[in-house]
């Protein structure tokens, strides 16, 4: 699915570290200068999915395919960047572009990484980021807001659109986000071809030393500045996470084993984003493959066949669907069907996460 999600900031907080971390690779270049970042880096990340491995496992499948999304690693933005400050146009129009937005915030402490306002302030640096999104959406809305009370006059049916547009205007005045404006599931639609940046679903990534990660006192107003937003908040250090990304798989283990980490925390960031885009997972396994499915929450089951092939939704008869903590249980699918677990779901069932699916369509 062609969905992305920008790495945004201000400048020398981390974005190009973790952006590299995500990869697994230096494909962006981290350096202690503002703007280091012109043109924006993009890079397709697999999502972590410890279901793939037992049902590979299960099936001993050839294969294993895990699903992934886009990560766009955005150049900083600074204070005036809606009046063109630091190439700031420029940047924001690269913002408009991706679906979701990941704010990294600095928290390390660190003398030899220049902080652009001179000092680590987190809900500073929030509320910079987040008024130069408003403030540039402000400005769309002062231009869109005009023609929609001109058409509406002629058209009475985009009075009630030309309102709600006005009322947009007036919270992001008021100095509230677009996502956080109360909407009804017709204004949310509204909302959604505005192409607002304040409207796109955020996620906080603090930046923080491995310490912070050990005593979180450090989270504690980042962590209700997210909360009031009904944001989450991931807390990681990007510049061990790169070290990490680049060991082998057991040198990983060992040096997690070492940090007291269950799992990397760039895992923790991968989910949290692919959560933030509304997607879910099904999956598919046989002697072949094991794969993971990407839709959005919601999907039903014929338009889900057709994210594996067009001809299986123009033809979709069925849907044979067991869950995935059933089918573990089961150990198997011939014992699950056995047991009576795997289900026959027709054109109205809306997939679940976890659903492992095999569909039944005429070619």
């Amino acid at each position: 699915m062609a969905l992305s999600i920008g790495i945004v900031g201000l400048p020398n907080v981390g974005k190009s570290t973790l952006f590299n971390a995500l990869l697994g690779k230096a494909q962006a270049a981290a350096s202690n200068f503002p703007f280091c970042t012109i043109e924006p880096n993009v890079g397709v990340v697999p999502v972590p999915d410890e279901r793939l491995d037992v049902l590979t496992k299960m099936e001993s499948s050839a294969k294993t395919v895990p699903t992934a999304i886009q990560f766009v690693d955005i150049a900083g933005l600074v204070k005036g960047a809606n009046e063109g400050q630091g190439l700031g146009n420029k940047f924001l129009s690269h913002i408009r572009e991706v679906d979701a937005i990941i704010e990294v915030v600095r928290l390390f402490p660190d003398p030899n990484v220049i902080h652009v306002s001179g000092t680590i302030s987190p809900k500073d640096d929030v509320e910079t980021i987040n008024t130069e999104l408003m403030l540039a959406d402000l400005q769309t809305m002062e231009k869109h807001v005009p023609k929609m009370e001109k058409e509406s006059k002629t058209n009475p049916k985009l009075k009630p659109v030309a309102a709600f547009c006005a009322r947009v205007k007036q919270h992001l005045e008021q100095g509230v986000g677009a996502r956080n404006i109360v909407t009804t599931d017709e204004e949310k639609i509204w909302l959604k071809e505005l192409q607002l940046m304040s409207a796109k679903p955020i996620l906080y990534v603090a930046n923080v030393e491995a310490t912070q990660l050990k005593d979180e006192s450090a989270l504690v107003p980042l962590r209700e500045l997210a909360n009031a937003e009904g944001a989450n908040l991931v807390a990681i250090d990007a510049k061990i996470e790169a070290e990490v990304a680049e060991l082998s798989p057991t040198e990983q283990a060992e040096y997690l084993t070492e940090l007291g980490l269950d799992e990397p925390g760039l895992n923790k960031v991968i989910k949290a984003g692919y959560k933030l885009l509304d997607l879910i997972t099904f999956l598919t396994t046989g002697p072949d493959e094991t794969r993971a499915w990407t839709i959005k929450t919601g999907t039903k089951a014929p338009q889900a066949a057709g994210v594996i092939h067009t001809d299986s939704e123009r033809g979709f008869i069925r849907a044979e669907i067991v869950g995935y903590h059933d089918l573990i249980s089961a150990g198997s699918m011939k014992h699950a069907s056995e047991l009576g677990l795997v289900r026959q779901e027709g054109k109205e069932y809306v997939m679940q996460d976890g659903d492992v699916t095999y569909f039944k369509f005429n070619v």
